[in-house]
Order: C-alpha cells, then structure tokens, then sequence
C-alpha cells in the first residue's frame, strides 16, 4: 500500500504532495514502483496534529482519487475518520476505508461503511492524535490490542460489514510508546491469528528513532522501515503500507528468494 499524504503537515514529507498535482504525481510514480493499492489521506494524524474540516478534507483527497481512478484500475483507499468524506471518496473511486478509530469517530459511522459496502480496515489507537502521545499506558499491549481489534471487527459485522470486507491494523506508534511499538511487532502473529488480513504501517515511524538515534528525520528510517516490514512479511500480515515501494519490494523479494532457497 502506497502512501499519499495531501497533507501540509505529515510527519513523513512535510507537505510535499499537497496540490493535486503533485498528490497525483506521486501516486503514479507509487504506482509505477510496484504498489498494489494506493492510500490516501487528507487529514494528517501525526501526534498532536490539528483537526481539518470535513469540507477541507474531502477538497483535499476527491480530485485526487477521481485523477488517479481515470487512468488506472488501482485499488484505492481513503485514510479518513469521517463518514462524510469516505463516502465522498468511495463515490469519487475508492473501494477501501482507512480509519484509524476503527469506525468509532462518528455515531454513523458503522452505519455508513455498512451502507457504502466498501473495505475497511479497523485500526488500534489509544486516545486521539492531539493527546495519543502524551501518555499512553497498558498493562498487556498486545492482549489488549487484539482484545479491541476483535470487538471491532464484531460490532462492524453486527452493523452489516460482510467478514470478508475486514481488515485490522494494531496501529503501531498511535497511543503507544517505543517499548509498545517494538512489543506488538515482536508478537503480530498474535493479531494475524484473529482470522482478518492485517494492514502494518511502520514505515518512517518513530520507534525507529529510539533504537538509532541518526534517525531523528523521518527520511533517514528506511533501514528500519525495511526491517520492521520484513518482521511484518514473516509474522503473515497481509499488507504493508509503506512511503518507499520499489526498496519495499526489492526487500521482500530478496527475502522470498531466501525463503524459496531454503526450500
């Protein structure tokens, strides 16, 4: 999964792809790298980031994926909290519902993605952007993020979201500290046996800057982000959402070609 940011301020490019026509741009060039599926966000939820109006936000993300489906059949998701905007995007092209409170934002918002028979992927975060950093505290972090995971995905199903449209990300980095992070990437096999594909996203994240303190810039965790979605391949998740798609490839082929070898 490919990353699109029109943001002006995501942790990860600062703003890069904000226009459209950079936004587009990139998405092709993601595309071209060898990505399965692109995702797009038009709300940045970096901690402590500032909320965007529903309005800002589908101006944001609906040319973009309306630009991108005229010239590919890519599958396209949309990173958003907001049943408003998924449907926008969902009607503009998009076949997938990125949210990272697992359809808890909005009263509506299980009723929508039921509606709108779409994807989704549930994702784990303690608290909200604005404050998930600022204290974030478990007693089991991988019990109680599969715990939550598997309520999600029950009340979605309940609200009429086929099982087959499900699928769980435990939200590395969002309400979790370093130690949190590193815990649930060393025990994921434990959220794949819930029986849903799981979406990773470690790519550029922070943690990484706790183990090797060179990688304070986002742009300097490639390395890491490589590992870490390695880690990811081998524990069975089912997707890595990544920014840098051709040296994700190359390193799972490499590993794949390991693994064939071996045999």
């Amino acid at each position: 999964m490919g990353v699109v940011n029109v943001t002006p301020d995501s942790f990860s490019d600062g703003g890069r792809f904000l226009s459209e026509t950079a936004a587009v741009s990139h998405a092709r060039a993601l595309i071209a790298d060898g990505a399965d599926l692109i995702d797009i966000g038009g709300e940045s939820t970096r901690p402590r980031a500032e909320p965007v109006s529903e309005a800002d936000e589908i101006a944001r993300v609906v040319p973009v994926i309306a630009a991108i489906r005229a010239d590919s059949d890519i599958p396209i998701s949309v990173d958003t909290l907001k049943p408003a905007v998924a449907r926008a995007a969902v009607a503009a092209g998009a076949s997938l519902w990125n949210d990272v409170t697992a359809l808890t934002w909005s009263p509506d918002s299980l009723a929508v993605a039921a509606e709108l028979g779409c994807g989704v992927i549930l994702m784990h975060m303690q608290g909200r952007p604005a404050t998930m950093q600022d204290d974030p505290r478990y007693d089991d972090v991988v019990g109680e993020v599969a715990a939550y995971l598997e309520a999600r995905a029950e009340a979605a199903m309940a609200a009429g979201v086929p099982p087959a449209a499900i699928q769980l990300d435990p939200g590395v980095g969002f309400g979790k500290t370093a130690a949190h992070s590193l815990t649930l990437l060393a025990h994921l096999d434990r959220i794949v046996a819930l029986g849903f594909p799981v979406v990773l996203g470690v790519s550029r994240k922070s943690f990484m800057a706790r183990i090797d303190r060179t990688a304070k810039d986002a742009e300097d965790r490639l390395a890491g982000s490589l590992a870490a979605a390695l880690a990811g391949a081998r524990a069975g998740v089912a997707t890595l959402r990544v920014h840098d798609v051709r040296e994700t490839r190359q390193a799972l082929a490499v590993q794949a070609a390991i693994e064939a070898a071996r045999r």
